[in-house]
């Protein structure tokens, strides 16, 4: 399968550049070509300017700022995202990356009056996050599990009527250990090596 693994993380020693290389290992070792597109490193501009807005609806016009993006994601059968959870969703850097790529007509259809929004990427049959959180468990459930909502449930909805959807996550980051770092890393690897 060809998977677009979107890494988020503006620290080059984090623990979550340690998920990534875990995820990137895990699934190229079961065969996957895997893309790498690490939108700190690139330099990407989460910021969708005035001109961009304006032209958010009109088809081809919308696609011209992001094109290299579209591609990426036109490309891919399978999208993991590896980020950290900050303040229950996915860092501003990430959220750009939806807002500015996730356009209409390239990744859906615009609803029409009394009818929900249609996904135009039925090709993607995989979709998948790894996180880490600040959180307990208990508490981002009791918030409702936004940033888990917005990409298995809003993005999947975009994508094919049988992907599959998998959530990993490490909650109360600022407090594990060494050791439940390690554990979950070996689960991300586990996870990852099945698909």
């Amino acid at each position: 399968m060809r998977i677009l693994l979107v890494y988020c993380h503006p620290c080059a020693d984090s623990f979550t550049a340690a998920v990534r290389d875990t995820a990137l290992s895990a699934l190229s070792g079961r065969g996957h070509d895997v893309h790498l597109l690490d939108l700190y490193a690139e330099g990407f501009d989460p910021v969708m300017s005035a001109d961009e807005r304006r032209g958010y609806h009109t088809p081809g016009t919308n696609e011209e700022p992001v094109a290299g993006h579209l591609a990426l994601l036109r490309w891919a059968e399978g999208l993991v995202f590896v980020h950290p959870t900050w303040w229950y969703g996915p860092p501003a850097m990430l959220k750009g990356w939806l807002d500015r790529v996730f356009v209409p007509h390239a990744t859906f259809r615009m609803p029409e009056r009394g009818k929900t929004t249609l996904g135009t990427m039925g090709h993607i049959r995989f979709l998948a996050v790894v996180s880490t959180l600040g959180s307990p468990r208990w508490w981002w459930w009791f918030m409702g599990m936004p940033g888990r909502r917005m990409l298995l449930t809003g993005i999947g909805a975009l994508c094919g009527l049988r992907c599959k959807r998998l959530w990993l996550g490490l909650h109360g980051m600022d407090t594990v250990t060494a050791d439940e770092r390690r554990r979950f890393l070996a689960r991300v690897s586990r996870v990852l090596g099945r698909v």
